[in-house]
């Protein structure tokens, strides 16, 4: 019997964004290259996403930027993917990042170590007391719009007087005095390995981080939260004053990976996950 022809990936990248910190086109130019050795794989521009869509087996969606960018083009994308059951990779039913910055909110009343995040000014008040908090709107990425002020509500009611904000548009956290910022890197379910930045004020500048037993509870407790079957998922965390990891953000749609950071048989490693997970969500 022939073997099977190799099922057709739609890659979705923009290899010239200006990633401050980051190589997107270097990375999806390496990950593609691996891929290619399983699927027949072809990389397009995120605007041109929902027009080739159809005559594909399932779409990528990898480094392709902060979607406020093009919101038009991924709005009518997703919304013609949901209509006609088009397979999405990492699927659209993240509850994180790809729903925009709810989740900030719905942990943080589940009681998860998630940065304390209010959207009301009423509920300021339960935000621990700091010198300064971080206000960023809750559809958000890549820090577009974060601002930093020691008044929060008089920030809020500046930005609604300026009708630049409706209700609810903006959140707040207490900026944390944190020592380092760690991220750690999923697919599926799977732990796969964790980078960091040991200075706060170099977020890109990473290096391996050996995670604990307890680091790894934190994080997998979030990607159990999101439900996602399949999907690279990535999870950022702070190391607070107490000690104690706290999420930052939880990336569910197309998180950076700095492959280029990993020794050879980790990066070797991830290459075969991922071609497994994408193998069984093909089915």
């Amino acid at each position: 019997m022939p073997p099977l022809p190799a099922p057709h990936l739609l890659y979705v990248t923009d290899l010239a964004y200006p990633a401050r910190g980051r190589r997107y086109g270097d990375e999806d130019i390496f990950l593609t290259s691996r891929l290619r050795r399983d699927f027949a794989l072809a990389l397009c521009h995120p605007l041109d996403a929902r027009a080739l869509l159809p005559a594909f087996d399932a779409v990528v969606v990898r480094n392709s930027g902060p979607v406020l960018h093009h919101q038009e083009a991924y709005d009518a994308f997703r919304a013609h993917a949901l209509a006609t059951g088009a397979r999405v990779y990492n699927p659209l039913t993240g509850r994180a990042d790809m729903a925009g910055k709810q989740y900030l909110l719905d942990l943080t009343r589940a009681g998860y170590p998630v940065i304390p995040t209010v959207d009301d000014p009423a509920d300021l008040h339960l935000l621990p007391q700091v010198a300064e908090y971080a206000v960023k709107p809750r559809q958000g990425a890549d820090s577009i719009g974060l601002a930093f002020t020691a008044d929060p509500a008089a920030h809020l009611a500046a930005a609604r007087q300026r009708e630049a904000a409706a209700p609810g548009a903006l959140l707040v956290q207490p900026r944390i005095d944190f020592a380092y910022e760690v991220s750690f890197y999923f697919v599926d379910d799977a732990f796969q390995y964790a980078l960091y930045a040991p200075d706060p004020a170099r977020r890109w500048e990473l290096e391996p981080y050996a995670p604990t037993p307890a680091d790894l509870d934190f994080a997998r407790a979030f990607i159990a939260w999101n439900t996602l079957s399949h999907g690279i998922q990535r999870v950022d965390a702070c190391r607070a004053p107490s000690g104690g990891l706290l999420l930052v953000e939880l990336e569910d749609l197309n998180p950076y990976l700095s492959l280029d950071l990993l020794p050879e048989p980790v990066r070797d490693a991830f290459v075969n996950a991922l071609t497994t997970s994408l193998r069984s969500f093909l089915g």
